[in-house]
């Protein structure tokens, strides 16, 4: 009877302490890349060996930064704890109040990385993520076989020895990430005011010519339009020069070998003149969701995932360029080729940030025509392109 009354006493202990177990645990959810799900996922063992005393329930999901916005208006309430995605979008999130302010681990963020990439993730001086990288934005990749660094430095120089050698020459024209390089070289102004209104003069005298520019470069019989897996894939065979980004630089490094060449995206005749071609640069963040019902820990995450041992481990994995000023410094990112034309190309950038949400399907549909050979009026596409910037 003793040893029954005993057991039960025991049962019911545990049965008491289960509950306050379970209540205890930490739960967090984290999206990252595909590509960064073997990296992630070793920091995130990391985290948790480090603190032994805390209950952490940690899962983690693939969810590419560039489709971090679509995800969130499929289920807002679904939204990871911790997320990656491509400071564009910053804006955005920020105005559907889906993002926490970085908490205690500010002042680190901001002492350990770039004053660029922190910039890229504040808003009004309020930070509201955390920079993981700052290698987001393009140059051109080229076949040093078939391109030489004088012929590189035109775009006429460019597509007149590919045709000559019955080559191609890509570029993700219907995609205002890469076709506002005509257009930013042109001196087109792309900026958000102080009422948060999108401001957009690709319209403009300087504008239209920028845009004749993009119509002749769709029509030369040397261009190639297409995606990532067309440049990858074509890279030494039938592509000899491609704008793209770091991502892709392992890629096209394998397929080139010892004819691995990058430099600054080339200038372009402009109104009978060369005009340098601009471009977007940006950083990939982390946030941390607004709903979370761990904020010290998400935000603790958060700075774990993005600081610098985990931003040294990215670019000796996947040569992603750090936004960490130590990480920054280890050696062999000094002697990248990919990195080195990404930093002579930020000198003729303009950061995502100053993009509204519209710029982008309008953008699209403008890249579009140009690619399909539209012969509609210069200035009646770029109106139709800036009303629908504007919302009208």
């Amino acid at each position: 009877m003793r040893r029954l009354v005993l057991l039960l006493c025991l049962v019911l202990c545990v049965a008491l302490i289960t509950p306050a177990l379970a209540e205890d645990t930490i739960r967090l959810t984290v999206w990252g890349s595909q590509g960064d799900q073997d990296i992630l996922a070793a920091l995130i063992q990391e985290f948790k060996r480090d603190r032994p005393d805390q209950g952490f329930e940690i899962t983690l999901q693939a969810v590419e930064e560039p489709d971090l916005w679509d995800r969130y208006w499929q289920d807002p309430e679904g939204m990871a704890d911790v997320f990656a995605f491509v400071s564009d979008r910053l804006d955005g999130l920020i105005e559907v109040s889906a993002l926490l302010p970085v908490g205690e681990s500010r002042e680190v963020i901001i002492a350990e990385n770039t004053t660029t990439s922190v910039a890229s993730a504040t808003v009004n001086d309020v930070l509201y993520a955390y920079p993981m990288s700052e290698d987001n934005g393009y140059f051109l990749y080229y076949d040093t076989s078939v391109l030489s660094e004088e012929d590189v430095q035109s775009l006429d120089g460019i597509l007149a020895k590919a045709e000559a050698l019955g080559k191609k020459v890509f570029m993700d024209v219907a995609n205002g990430w890469y076709i506002a390089s005509f257009f930013f070289g042109a001196g087109c102004v792309l900026d958000i005011d102080e009422a948060g209104r999108q401001v957009c003069d690709f319209n403009s005298e300087a504008g239209i010519a920028a845009g004749e520019a993009i119509r002749a470069f769709t029509a030369h019989p040397a261009f190639m339009p297409g995606k990532d897996a067309t440049l990858v894939s074509g890279m030494g065979d039938t592509i000899c020069a491609g704008v793209s980004g770091t991502w892709n630089a392992e890629a096209i490094r394998k397929k080139l070998g010892d004819n691995f060449g990058a430099c600054k995206l080339p200038t372009f005749t402009l109104d009978g003149q060369q005009a340098q071609m601009g471009s977007f640069s940006g950083t990939k963040l982390m946030g941390v969701s607004a709903l979370t019902a761990h904020p010290q820990e998400a935000d603790e995450l958060a700075a774990y995932l993005t600081g610098e041992r985990a931003q040294t481990i990215r670019y000796k994995v996947r040569s992603l360029g750090p936004s960490n000023i130590q990480a920054l410094a280890f050696h062999e990112i000094q002697d990248n080729a990919a990195l080195a034309a990404l930093m002579e190309q930020n000198a003729y950038s303009v950061h995502p940030h100053v993009v509204g949400n519209a710029f982008w399907d309008a953008a699209f549909a403008f890249g579009q025509a140009m690619e399909t050979q539209s012969q509609e009026d210069m200035s009646a596409l770029l109106n139709a392109l800036v009303r629908a910037v504007a919302g009208n």
